[in-house]
């Protein structure tokens, strides 16, 4: 049994030895291959190329299409980055940098070429020019003046013989449309997305690019800031004019500021003129309601001192930035009746010494009631040589040009056509207006266009500037 014993522990261990050394070259063989797969991983196999990412071209980007995507929502998302002023016109880029792209829809995959990329945002320039320039200005809206049928008025108006363009960055119902940081504002929509891009691109047409701004009637700003709205005496809440709430306090030094602050926000985008308009007291609605801050800290002033005082802080800090500043005024001022002068606060000859240019709006059909003449609407020739044989007599020791806002519509007239506007332009020159300003609320200007190859163009029909801007 012991030998038996014996024999079995040897049978056993012998066993044991046999499984180990089965284990290790299990283990052995398991661990091999493993090995095996990491070697061509670490070896360059000589003569196949390595792939390297496409680099997009100088002024360029590119972008991988997701599922959804169309060219025009590539466009909206890309336009901040671009050179370009709206989406279609950078989807028309897109196109012609992408030939294969054809429509409006794009595949998952597909990889684009985003045209017009630039390094640093649009830096443009004010440029200088005297202000006896006789501009040829048509008047857009915020809404219309950045937007694809804005930029072909100015083209239409550039080949037609015009140098200028007006544009609102504030509405008189205080839209502002470019952006524009403020405590007073806060978030809005704007219209004129990227400010510089589009001085720039008036300058490229040739264009004296004059910024709108609708200082006093401010719809927007009392309904949010009801603090700065004029009051009424009798309730103490803010007063309204003919029922609606739209005037702030022009005597209030915060709106003051805000209105100067907008103005050197355009002059720093690139705008060559800050036009201030609704610069004045409200004229209709109960007058002897109305209150003002200035009656109880400057108990000794008059309206026309409020808006005096205001012209001389904006022109003094308007004036170092190379920019000129001109002044829309009510056309029947030149008269300097009392009551005018009264409720509007708008003396002539104290604001003409505070600005470059005034410019009066003669529209022939706003003279309703003066001089005896039933239709004035129909009698340009008499009431704009009557106003501006007025306003120059009252601002000829002042240095300030006169430059007329025109009539560029047919409200309460019969004989709105191309001559109609051709004799406006004569009659303003012969008594000594320098250059002109068509108004057209709807931005239709069929008639200045018909009329301006007709005219002799003074100075010529060749634009202000050269395009020398290329976008």
């Amino acid at each position: 049994m012991r030998r038996n014993g014996i024999n079995l522990f040897l049978v056993m261990a012998v066993g044991a030895f046999g499984l180990g050394v089965v284990h290790l070259r299990t283990v052995k063989a398991a661990a091999e291959p493993q090995a095996a797969q990491l070697v061509p991983a670490k070896v360059t196999m000589p003569g196949l190329p390595i792939a390297q990412p496409k680099l997009p071209a100088p002024g360029t980007a590119l972008y991988e299409t997701h599922r959804g995507d169309t060219v025009i929502s590539v466009a909206r998302h890309y336009l901040s980055q671009t050179s370009y002023l709206t989406s279609s016109e950078l989807a028309q880029a897109l196109h012609g940098a992408n030939p294969e792209v054809h429509g409006t829809f794009l595949k998952a995959g597909q990889e684009l070429t985003i045209p017009g990329i630039l390094d640093t945002p649009v830096a443009e320039k004010s440029v200088a020019v005297p202000k006896d320039f006789e501009v040829r200005a048509i008047y857009l809206t915020g809404l219309m003046a950045a937007s694809d049928h804005g930029m072909k008025i100015v083209r239409r108006w550039r080949e037609a013989g015009g140098n200028a363009v007006v544009f609102d960055i504030k509405d008189s119902d205080g839209t502002v449309n470019i952006p524009f940081e403020h405590p007073l504002i806060g978030a809005h929509k704007v219209y004129i997305h990227d400010l510089p891009k589009y001085t720039h691109f008036l300058h490229s047409q040739g264009m004296h690019a004059i910024a709108r701004i609708a200082m006093f009637r401010d719809e927007r700003l009392v309904v949010s800031h009801p603090e700065l709205a004029v009051k009424s005496k009798k309730t103490g809440q803010p007063w309204r004019e003919n029922g609606k709430l739209v005037w702030t306090d022009p005597s209030r030094v915060e709106v003051q500021e805000y209105d100067i602050a907008l103005a050197l926000a355009a002059a720093q985008a690139g705008a060559d003129e800050i036009q201030f308009d609704y610069v004045r007291f409200p004229a209709e609605g109960d007058q002897k309601d109305a209150s003002f801050s200035y009656q109880k800290s400057r108990p000794e002033w008059q309206r026309a001192d409020v808006i005096a005082d205001f012209l001389r802080r904006a022109y003094t800090s308007l004036h170092p930035k190379g920019v000129l500043l001109s002044l829309d005024v009510f056309g029947v001022m030149a008269w300097q009746r009392p009551v005018d002068l009264a409720h509007t606060g708008q003396d002539i000859v104290r604001m003409a010494k505070y600005c470059d240019v005034l410019s009066p709006m003669i529209y022939p059909s706003h003279f309703f009631g003066m001089d005896g003449i039933a239709r004035p609407g129909d009698e340009p020739e008499h009431f704009i040589g009557e106003s501006m044989d007025r306003f120059e007599l009252i601002t000829k020791s002042s240095g300030a040009v006169i430059r007329p806002w025109l009539q560029a519509f047919a409200w309460r007239t019969k004989t709105y056509s191309p001559k109609y506007i051709e004799v406006q332009v004569l009659t303003s020159k012969n008594k000594g207006g320098v250059g002109f300003l068509f108004w057209n609320a709807n931005n239709d200007y069929s008639k200045p266009y018909a009329a301006m190859p007709e005219m002799k163009a003074p100075g010529g029909t060749t634009p202000l500037r050269a395009p020398c801007f290329p976008s």
